[in-house]
């Protein structure tokens, strides 16, 4: 035996989820998801205006509508970060995107120094600003590796 674990994925597709780092990215990827879904409903129901709060004054859009796509966007994003197997690459590739499109609303909160989800001071809002970076290669690194065979 080589060492190697496979099983057979959606289609026949068979998926190599050999060793520690193929259960520690699914395990990545899964929570991310999970906390993508949350973060989308808290957008529609109890944190909307803190979201409101993060809004740049440059987006066009009206920003309770802003913050109504961006929680259904991370709900879809976190919903197929959880269950699009097939599409696991590009749903990453999404998501990190999506995490690079809503920084400006951390650095906007940051400069404007508005307080929302417990972020009341420079300090605090700095350290969310060095989390961002965490999320996108988060996003990337879970959905990558692995070997997928037709």
């Amino acid at each position: 035996m080589s060492g190697r674990r496979r099983f057979e994925g959606h289609r026949g597709t068979e998926v190599d989820v050999s060793g520690h780092a193929g259960g520690m990215r699914s395990f990545v990827r899964v929570l991310l998801g999970l906390a993508l879904v949350f973060a989308g409903t808290s957008h529609l129901s109890f944190a909307r205006q803190d979201f409101r709060a993060q809004v740049p004054e440059f987006v066009p859009l009206d920003t309770d509508t802003t913050v109504l796509a961006s929680g259904v966007a991370e709900i879809g994003l976190g919903s197929a970060l959880v269950f699009a197997s097939r599409r696991r690459r590009f749903v990453g590739t999404v998501a990190a995107l999506f995490f690079v499109a809503v920084f400006p609303g951390n650095v906007s909160q940051w400069l404007n120094r508005r307080s929302a989800f417990g972020l009341d001071s420079d300090e605090k809002r700095i350290a969310r600003l060095f989390g961002q970076p965490l999320l996108i290669a988060a996003a990337l690194w879970s959905t990558r590796g692995g070997t997928r065979r037709p």
